[in-house]
Order: structure tokens, then sequence, then C-alpha cells
């Protein structure tokens, strides 16, 4: 029997991500975590002859979100644009998976007209030893520039 080998899982500290901002490429060093979802749409059609309801793809919509420590005034910066001049920023975001551990290679994914939804524009916590900020987006294109490899299975 064949079974997928404990170390060709892929470690979520072994990644990099890189933001393409009005043509500027920033590391996204302070990603806490990132999650980003491509969602179908769909009809319900009814046809004679079959009770059941049946679904047809009618398109789809990104979205994600992403917790990022509060060490960077970069997002603040573009909603601070929308606000004062409605000027609106579309970026890429490129994510690297890469764990050397694993037999599977990297994947390299890259979220196409990401645009924010919602961002903090400033932040306090006495709690906290470290200040997070999530922050929602949608986006309007994937590239899947290297796809991982089957793993050599055990």
């Amino acid at each position: 029997m064949s079974y997928l080998k404990a170390g060709d899982t892929i470690n979520g500290q072994e990644g990099k991500a890189f933001a393409t901002i009005n043509g500027q490429v920033e590391e996204m060093f302070y990603i806490k975590t990132l999650e980003a979802t491509a969602e179908k749409q769909k009809a319900e059609v009814k046809t004679l002859g079959r009770r059941g309801v049946q679904h047809k793809a009618t398109g789809w919509t990104g979205s994600g979100s992403m917790t990022i420590y509060y060490v960077t005034t970069r997002f603040r910066q573009l909603m601070y644009d929308y606000i004062t001049s409605g000027k609106d920023t579309f970026f890429d975001v490129t994510i690297t998976n890469s764990d050397p551990n694993s037999t599977i290679g990297s994947q390299v994914i890259t979220l196409l007209g990401v645009n924010l939804d919602s961002v903090i524009m400033a932040s306090l916590d006495t709690e906290s030893d470290a200040l997070e900020e999530d922050i929602d987006f949608t986006f309007e294109g994937v590239d899947i520039g290297q796809a991982f490899v089957t793993p050599v299975l055990g």
C-alpha cells in the first residue's frame, strides 16, 4: 500500500510572497498567513423530465485574506490614496511554496489584480506582544507559474 511521506508535506514557513505595486516589487516578509480562494458562481437550471435541480457554472470570483504583522504603512497608504483622490490600486501578489525537505518541488502562484477591501488605518493594543492586522481582498486572475510535482510515495 502506498502512502504520502510526512517529509513531503509543506512547511508553511517555507515560502515567500512578493507584491508588485505600481511597477515596484516588494517582499512581503511581514505576512503571517495568506489564503486566496477561487469560487465558482453557479446558476440553478431546471429541465423537463428531471425533478432535481442541476447546476451550471456561470463565472467565478476570487477573494482572500491575509494576516500581517503591523510593520508596514504600504497598505494604509494605498487606502489613503483612494480616500483622498479616488485612485484605486490593483496589484499582483506572487506566492511561492518551497520546502527543501519535500520531493514535490516548488509551487508559484500569482494572484492578478489584487484589490484591498479594508485596511486598519491605526491600531493600539495593550494586550498584544506583536500587533497584527487582518486584510481582506479580491483578485481578478490567477497564474500558475510553477506546479508541484507528484510526490514520491512510500
